[in-house]
């Protein structure tokens, strides 16, 4: 299956086309949000010699990270859905990190760590095993003191854009090629039009007040 992968949730933003495991093109782009998302794509089915019309299935990290970067790829992919009726995978991005260490030769128990901002983290715990990664302990929210806790006890961390602020975590990003990787693997498929990004905090809503009636002047 040929496989157009998307992984908008760093300030790296990377597209990449595979055939099942096979890699064909990646491209990467380090602007973040200035990344204009049609011309990449272009240009890695340029590279991996690929025609749209060939691209059988768009697999796309869905976070947790950069909400605007994630909104943006989920909104290309109902796009692309709507229009041409194409398979689609939705990809956990930590996940996909995971796989691209345990590809490099990291083993054993790592946590993987995402800026949430407000002082927060999404932390997620892999077992990194010669078979591949398996999530232990599921992503959540944590604050900045059990966070900094976790480096002090020296487990290793690893994340990407936090190795300035914190020099214990090893800088890695997320990459279309391990969301590709990942969805080359599995069979599940998902409408684009439920597609949302991994956001943890509860959103809450405050009831607008009643319209005022404004009498006549």
């Amino acid at each position: 299956m040929k496989i157009l992968a998307v992984e908008f949730s760093s300030d790296h933003r990377s597209v990449a086309v595979l055939d099942g495991d096979n890699l064909l093109a990646e491209k990467t782009i380090t602007e973040g949000r200035n990344t204009a998302a049609i011309q990449l794509i272009e240009a890695t089915l340029t590279g991996a010699k690929i025609d749209r019309s060939d691209i059988e299935c768009i697999a796309v990290g869905i976070g947790p990270g950069s909400y605007t970067g994630i909104r943006a790829a989920i909104a290309l992919t109902q796009g692309w859905q709507l229009a041409t009726g194409i398979k689609v995978q939705a990809m956990d991005s930590l996940e996909a990190l995971a796989l691209g260490r345990q590809r490099s030769g990291d083993r054993g128990e790592i946590t993987f760590a995402v800026d949430a901002a407000r002082g927060e983290f999404y932390l997620a715990k892999f077992e990194l095993e010669n078979g591949g990664v398996r999530k232990i302990e599921p992503t959540r929210l944590a604050k900045r003191d059990e966070f900094e806790a976790l480096l002090e006890s020296g487990q290793p961390v690893i994340g990407p854009s936090l190795a300035e602020k914190y020099p214990a975590v090893m800088e890695q990003f997320p990459s279309a090629e391990f969301v590709g990787r990942l969805a080359a693997r599995r069979v599940e498929f998902v409408e684009a039009s439920e597609l949302e990004p991994v956001y943890l905090r509860q959103i809450d809503f405050v009831k607008a007040p009643p319209l005022r009636e404004i009498p006549p002047a």
